[in-house]
């Protein structure tokens, strides 16, 4: 049998109102975006930086908002945006869930595919 030591596994995490995965979703394109608002104070600049166009950025975080019911982000007009305090804590949860997640199962696999 040949060496497979070289593979690797990932995951995908997303967070759903219960409802339906296709109403509105939480997953690692958002969480990106609210991680730059954090770090560069603005939407138009968070999206930029992942190369996505300021209008799709606008409509996810917009569909999430509504489909979740409550507001991800408190823009400031000109000035920016900030996170609310459940945008927050719903970034910190995704992305502690997403680690945990990830070491988890990357330990896993390790397990699964070195066994005889």
């Amino acid at each position: 049998m040949k060496s497979m030591k070289h593979l690797r596994v990932q995951t995908r995490l997303t967070i759903y109102t219960g409802k339906s995965v296709e109403e509105a979703t939480f997953g690692k394109g958002i969480a990106t975006l609210l991680r730059g608002i954090e770090t560069y104070g603005s939407l138009n600049a968070a999206a930029k930086k992942i190369h996505m166009a300021y209008s799709k950025a606008w409509r996810i975080t917009k569909e999430t908002e509504a489909g979740f019911g409550f507001d991800l982000i408190k823009r400031d007009g000109a000035r920016g945006s900030t996170l609310t305090a459940e945008g927050k804590k719903l970034l910190e949860t995704y992305e502690l869930l997403e680690g945990e997640t990830a070491a988890y199962i990357e330990k896993r696999f390790v397990e699964v595919i070195s066994a005889k």
